[in-house]
């Protein structure tokens, strides 16, 4: 497995790591404890992050960005992640990010022309509407219930959705739902672009939820009642609105497995500072033992999951699927994401629970990653699958059967 990052990329992460430090990390710094960034805020990052030459670093230069290619703008990403305002200074952040993605690769011209530009610019806001409430859709996508039905020009949408990510704000819904009953989901579904002010679009609560903090980014729970939306509004093919939301699916958990790698990073760092300035029993706690392997163990595991998203993301941008090396990245950056937070916020003590360190809210953010973008335990079934497809039956054969006649 290779770990250095491709040109450009290197220089514009570089860039990025300038940039959060110098701008957004102070700017995170001024906000009040346990508040979420405005409006403006966002829009005068966005502003400072076109001026050093990093905006956007995902998208085409037709469409307003630096046009790096998946793998060179990884570690812009994970340069961004440091701070939870950071991929929304770079307009990396999840949810648009994926939906850009998806806009670029399976969008038309007009799509691109009404929805992609805006979105680059920062003047739309999108969601992903595929999860639903039970008995629908959750980590078996394959129960999904909402409906599109062809009506003339037009398609009518009947859709129920939660967990939908900043579904309250958002301008525009990318929405899955079965437009062949009779066929298996995987070839029976679609996925349609749908204004948020359209009739029938009903947001109907954000979900009270962990984390969010600074970023102040909603999950929504969403009805499409009798949703009507034209037919250039569909999202690629008819029928194939899974295999669509597979190439959004598996580039965004890696990219979201980036962005918390540089959280994570940071993380130890504060971590690091705090235990070289803070004394307790006759000694700085940078020179206790426990602390000490406590950092390089999170610092290792860190590496290895560092490590294990460039792999996956060298054999997708190869033109695979990757899906079990993209399951076992996402399974394991997140649980060691996790665990360097909480390394941190225990070796910080109180200043790591409160608000005037960014910790607390890290952790918050964290937690939820190992259930978003797949639950841990939907992408280990992968992985053992894989694993148990044709097991090597031959290494039994040194040992004995049961052999006693009666």
């Amino acid at each position: 497995m290779e770990y250095e990052d491709p040109e450009p990329g290197r220089t514009v992460a570089e860039k990025t790591r300038e940039f959060i430090d110098e701008v957004v990390v102070p700017k995170e710094q001024s906000m009040a404890s346990g508040g979420a960034v405005s409006a403006g805020t966002v829009r005068e990052l966005r502003n400072e992050a076109r001026e050093y030459g990093i905006y956007a670093p995902q998208i085409s230069e037709e469409y307003g960005g630096l046009g790096l290619s998946f793998r060179e703008a990884l570690p812009v990403f994970e340069a961004a992640g440091r701070s939870l305002l950071g991929p929304i200074a770079l307009r990396v952040d999840a949810p648009d990010e994926g939906n850009m993605h998806l806009l670029e690769l399976a969008g038309s011209d007009l799509q691109k022309e009404q929805y992609l530009g805006p979105l680059v610019d920062g003047e739309l806001k999108s969601a992903f509407a595929m999860t639903e409430p039970s008995p629908g859709a959750g980590s078996d996508p394959k129960m999904l219930r909402s409906r599109a039905e062809k009506d003339g020009d037009e398609w009518v949408i009947d859709a129920h959705k939660w967990w939908t990510t900043q579904g309250v704000e958002a301008d525009v819904f990318i929405v899955l739902a079965r437009t062949d009953p009779d066929a298996h989901p995987y070839e029976g579904s679609s996925l349609f672009l749908v204004d948020a002010e359209a009739p029938g679009v009903e947001v109907v609560r954000n979900i009270p939820h962990m984390g969010g903090g600074p970023t102040g980014k909603s999950h929504a729970e969403v009805k499409f009642k009798g949703v009507r939306v034209p037919d250039e509004h569909l999202l690629g093919t008819e029928g194939d609105g899974f295999g669509i939301a597979q190439q959004r699916l598996g580039p965004a958990r890696l990219t979201h497995c980036l962005r918390f790698s540089g959280l994570a990073d940071r993380s130890l760092d504060v971590a690091s500072a705090y235990l070289s300035e803070r004394e307790a029993f006759g000694s700085k706690l940078s020179e206790m033992q426990a602390q000490r392997f406590a950092l390089a163990d999170a610092s290792t595991r860190l590496h290895a999951a560092r490590t294990m998203v460039r792999h996956a993301a060298d054999q997708i941008e190869a033109g695979e699927q990757a899906r079990t090396e993209v399951a076992m990245a996402k399974v394991f950056t997140a649980e060691v994401a996790q665990d360097a937070v909480d390394t941190a916020v225990q070796a910080c003590g109180g200043s790591g629970i409160g608000k005037d360190l960014p910790l607390s809210d890290f952790y918050e953010s964290v937690r939820p990653f190992r259930i978003i973008d797949g639950a841990d335990e939907v992408h280990k079934r992968v992985i053992a699958r894989e694993r148990l497809d044709d097991p090597p039956v031959e290494e039994l054969e040194p040992l004995p059967t049961f052999d006693i006649e009666r």
